[in-house]
């Protein structure tokens, strides 16, 4: 629990419980942090079950209930906590060892003994009801969170249903600034999400308009990472861009009504450019989470240099190719330019480099490792600056090419 809440900001210490029933063993921890993300791992013989089971639902419903119960015993009128709500903040980790497990789904990472459901729940039930009224500070701290979220939900839908009567989230309106593709296929259709107009205006003249469709956005879009739900609704660029994606976000997010399946970042090569690329890649881990997963999200690796001489034009993505080229092509005579931002290029430049799928070089976005991500995306866009400071100055002379 501690190696998971690093850089976090716990509102406890960590309550843990362990108990044993007709040859079961089930255990479990829980913190909560006065963050917005939950962070829930559940095991099964020590199998990670990250498709769930039946371990883990009676884990939320019995937190669920817990909380409720505190709330009507504590007569805070008015208050429904979801389940949602309960697990805003949470980090938690619940673990079962049962002699007979029947593991389900597509990897076989679901745990489906039918029985397992309601044993989790009285436990967790007994135990962490017994310890919320023994220690009343620490109840406090966890249901008030649980009620703030309650509230910021009940705020988020607001701004969900204003946005849509808006038109910015309408099923089949699509943003103004979007330029679409003719193709309907979802398989075959790219959305560039392009940093800044002028870039924007050079990537919708260049693409290949069947297949690629063109999203400029409009300065730093908001860090998710230090913001509830409701006030991504309130803005504009997210907004635009999950309307655009089509897939929704929060829990009427749906990956099968995703309008394409290749989300290509695009971004300058520069500290701006990686703070944006860095912004969006917080937002869709946060939110969208299943489209890293599905593998639709990419980024674009525009070229740094348009190297000349002569009849030969190339263009160079990094120093160490610069000049492995300039070794091979000799160094003189060479007219180099070097692109500070995606609005230097032409259309047909941005095209030859970026964009042309038959030359162009993407990364795909892959998730590794989802708690060193978690980790990664806390320490470098959460509220706790001295974590970061350190990483930075840690990893300060590794820079190669800093552009500022």
């Amino acid at each position: 629990m501690e190696y998971l809440n690093k850089n976090k900001t716990p509102l406890h210490k960590t309550i843990y419980f362990s108990k044993g029933k007709n040859g079961i063993q089930f255990e479990y921890a829980l913190q909560y942090n006065d963050g917005y993300q939950e962070n829930v791992f559940s095991f099964a013989n020590t199998i990670n079950t990250y498709e769930g089971g039946t371990h883990l639902i009676g884990f939320k419903t019995a937190l669920t209930r817990v909380m409720n119960n505190y709330v009507e015993k504590n007569k805070l009128k008015g208050i429904k906590l979801t389940s949602e709500d309960t697990r805003e903040g949470l980090t938690a980790v619940i673990s079962i060892k049962i002699p007979e497990p029947q593991f389900e789904g597509q990897t076989k990472t679901k745990l489906g003994n039918s029985e397992i459901k309601g044993l989790v729940d009285s436990i967790v039930n007994d135990s962490l009801g017994s310890y919320l009224e023994e220690n009343p500070q620490i109840a406090k701290a966890i249901v008030y969170k649980c009620v703030n979220a309650a509230h910021a939900r009940e705020a988020a839908q607001k701004a969900r249903e204003l946005t849509r009567r808006k038109g910015a989230l309408n099923h089949g309106s699509l943003p103004g600034k979007l330029a679409d593709c003719s193709e309907k296929d979802p398989a075959k259709c790219e959305l560039f999400i392009v940093e800044g107009d002028s870039a924007g205006g050079s990537a919708k003249m260049g693409r290949n308009r069947q297949f690629q469709a063109v999203l400029p956005l409009k300065g730093k879009i908001l860090n998710v990472e230090k913001a509830r739900l409701n006030k991504i609704f309130e803005n504009d660029e997210i907004t635009t861009m999950i309307a655009a994606i089509g897939t929704s976000v929060g829990e009427d997010f749906d990956i099968t009504k995703a309008r394409y399946h290749k989300l290509v970042i695009m971004t300058d090569a520069d500290v701006d450019g990686s703070h944006i690329r860095t912004l969006l890649l917080t937002f869709f881990y946060r939110h969208m989470q299943q489209l890293i997963e599905a593998g639709y999200v990419y980024i674009a690796q525009p070229p740094l240099y348009k190297v000349t001489k002569g009849k030969i034009t190339k263009y160079v993505y990094n120093d160490e190719e610069l000049e492995k080229l300039l070794n091979e092509i000799g160094r003189d005579d060479v007219n180099m330019q070097r692109y500070k931002g995606l609005g230097e290029m032409n259309p047909q430049q941005l095209w030859e480099t970026t964009m042309d799928t038959g030359n162009r070089t993407m990364l795909q976005v892959t998730l590794q490792d989802a708690v060193e991500a978690d980790k990664m995306f806390t320490l470098l866009m959460g509220d706790q600056v001295e974590p970061r400071r350190k990483f930075i100055e840690q990893h300060a002379k590794e820079v190669i090419n800093l552009d500022v």
